[in-house]
């Protein structure tokens, strides 16, 4: 592998190491020159100082880059963290040997050339503070290695939670609409039965508005409040060509509560789940109540069971707890009591989202 080749370095390295390799050189040199002769340019001429120094920049050459291609060799054999065990003491064997051989070839090809008076009786000494400095300076490359990796496994983690959590919420978005579609269909037939022609032209007519905004939602999992009223008022214009002046919504909120966000189809669900469930006649009006109360949208009405209840999955309710539970910590409300069914819904802002579902939209 190539000391020039980027790619490469990073691939094996998890990093660019072409100036962190010739820095540590550099300061390797001087810290073995320092131990060998107390320091050459402080000692003696310039030109002698640098001839001798440029001894030790040889030796700390030679050793990091051999020590740097076993690495680069041991982490091709052995990439896997459960091989630590075996890549990790061979390295460490691999550094001993490789300074003590490098020292030994060196110092004796120099005691050829400069006689035998290279082999300082220190020499020996040295060796062991070599590599002690040798192992720390590699470990600094398991380091930045283990952090780099890290780093990317938790980013990995994160991409596969995210993964996850939006199958979930296309799951369960794409369950929310044919339940929808079903019941229309089913007031389709109704309208058909007791209405003329021209209504149910009408009302098929209205029904196309309100798939025009499922499908302009697309596959958001958070869309403002307004735009979910516009959908819940089409949706309640279709109702009132079923059940006329018998069916009441009462809408009060502020316009900043708008603003704020909601599961797509939320609101519509809880009104199709109050007409469904409950009378709606002239005897029996049906008033739906829709608010916001302490940053959540309450939605409720009186309690009007039929004489003959429809079998029911609560696959509306159901669908919209779950959803908030993949966006939000912030949990669906449900309450039944002294004859009045509420439901709230969180009404969330972007930063209130969960991590793992953060930018799932995006």
């Amino acid at each position: 592998m190539g000391l020039l080749n980027k790619t490469n370095r990073i691939k094996y390295l998890a990093f660019n190491d072409l100036w962190f390799m010739l820095g540590g050189i550099v300061l390797l040199s001087f810290v073995t020159d320092f131990l060998f002769s107390g320091g050459s340019f402080g000692k003696w001429p310039f030109v002698e100082a640098t001839i001798n120094w440029s001894v030790s920049l040889m030796f700390a050459t030679v050793n990091w880059l051999i020590i740097r291609t076993i690495l680069i060799a041991l982490r091709k054999r052995y990439p896997s963290l459960k091989d630590n065990k075996k890549r990790i003491p061979l390295f460490f064997l691999s550094i001993v040997f490789t300074v003590l051989t490098v020292d030994y070839l060196g110092s004796s090809i120099l005691g050829v050339i400069f006689g035998d008076s290279y082999n300082h009786p220190i020499r020996s000494r040295i060796v062991v503070p070599v590599i002690l400095i040798s192992l720390m300076t590699m470990a600094m490359y398991e380091a930045i290695y283990y952090y780099v990796w890290l780093k990317k496994s938790i980013r990995e983690e994160e991409q596969a939670k995210r993964a996850i959590v939006q199958a979930q919420l296309d799951a369960l978005r794409n369950q929310a609409q044919p339940h929808f579609f079903f019941n229309t269909l089913n007031t389709l037939r109704d309208i058909i039965d007791q209405n003329t022609r021209e209504e149910a032209k009408e009302f098929v007519n209205r029904l196309s508005e309100v798939y025009r905004f499922i499908l302009d939602s697309g596959n958001a999992n958070l869309i403002p409040l307004k735009d979910e009223i516009k959908f819940a008022e089409a949706y309640i214009h279709i109702q009132k060509e079923r059940f006329g002046e018998n069916l009441q919504v009462d809408w009060n909120f502020s316009e900043e509560a708008k603003k704020l966000l909601i599961i797509p189809m939320s609101l519509q669900l809880l009104l199709e789940n109050a007409v469904k469930h409950n009378v709606v006649s002239k005897a029996k009006p049906l008033c739906i109540h829709i608010t916001v109360e302490d940053g959540k949208l309450k939605v409720s009405n009186k309690i009007q069971p039929k004489s003959t209840q429809l079998p029911t999955t609560k696959l509306g309710l159901k669908n919209i707890e779950r959803r908030y539970a993949l966006i939000s910590e912030q949990q669906v409300t449900i309450s039944k009591a002294n004859d009045l069914f509420e439901v709230m819904l969180p009404l969330l802002k972007n930063d209130d989202q969960k991590n793992s579902h953060a930018n799932t939209d995006h």
